[in-house]
């Protein structure tokens, strides 16, 4: 029999992960509860996505199998002492709270709830998410199994040990944005030189796009990649020096490692 899902919080990525589930058929549909604290809220979100909303967190806990607490992190500890009595025997906590640590989630459950937490990223909604786990002491091999599937079933997930995950946060939960930024940029590089704004945008999408899943299908080093594009005394490595000469390899680098630093800083905090 399938697990029924509980998600804690309409987020952005907690909204991302039960649309993105439901669409993929890991989870019915009809086994999926997000808990919403607004009612126009949740009148809405039943309305445009056909998921089963909720109040009451502690009902939540108690109808699921497997409860995603996905609210900020300030909120995590506060959401676990609710619905504390409906964690037990089993039951599986998964968080995808930045900054929220294993031993934090571990202490504030009840001894022996087997937790995992998580770091996607918001194209789980999607169906390209990336995610990495991170399972607790008491995560048994099916549970940690049903996780991972959980979250392949809205992109790729990677198992890896917690003391990765600061620069996990910094790098594919923060990424996105820095994408998007590069994307922009390249369609104002078109629009400077004539092409209509949604053509260049177009354009540029694709082009990260397909540049993307080249270097996960092929699985070579992109330096290699890079190389097979730039032909000697052609255009794209006048292009490439430009881009040195910005920087923008450094930003880049740079841009990750604050996003990573500042994950750690909100772990401290936390405890």
């Amino acid at each position: 029999m399938g697990k029924k899902l509980g998600i804690i919080g309409a987020g952005k990525v907690g909204e991302a992960l039960a649309v993105g589930v439901a669409q993929c058929g890991l989870v019915p549909k009809a086994d999926i509860i997000l808990s919403v604290r607004s009612a126009a809220h949740r009148a809405e979100l039943e309305a445009r996505t056909g998921i089963r909303t909720i109040h009451d967190n502690r009902e939540l806990a108690r109808l699921s199998d497997v409860i995603v607490v996905a609210v900020k992190p300030k909120s995590v500890t506060d959401v676990i002492a609710e619905i504390f009595p409906e964690l037990g025997k089993g039951k599986l906590l998964i968080s995808t709270a930045a900054g929220v640590s294993l031993e934090l989630l571990e202490s504030a459950a009840p001894p022996l709830c087997p937790a995992i937490r998580t770091m996607p990223n918001m194209a789980v909604g999607i169906g390209e998410g990336m995610t990495v786990l991170s399972p607790g002491a008491s995560v048994g091999e099916a549970d940690l199994a049903w996780a991972t599937a959980l979250f392949r079933s809205v992109g790729r997930a990677l198992v890896l040990e917690e003391q990765y995950m600061d620069a996990v946060t910094g790098l594919s939960g923060s990424g996105p944005a820095y994408v998007y930024i590069i994307i922009e940029s390249l369609a104002d590089g078109g629009l400077k030189l004539g092409l209509p704004r949604d053509v260049a945008t177009e354009l540029a999408a694709q082009t990260v796009l397909g540049a993307a899943r080249n270097v996960l299908i092929t699985g070579e080093h992109p330096a290699k990649l890079k190389d097979q594009v730039t032909t000697p005394a052609g255009v794209t490595i006048d292009g490439i020096l430009e881009l040195e000469a910005g920087g923008l390899r450094l930003t880049l680098i740079n841009a990750v490692v604050k996003a990573a630093e500042r994950a750690a800083q909100l772990l401290r905090k936390a405890h």
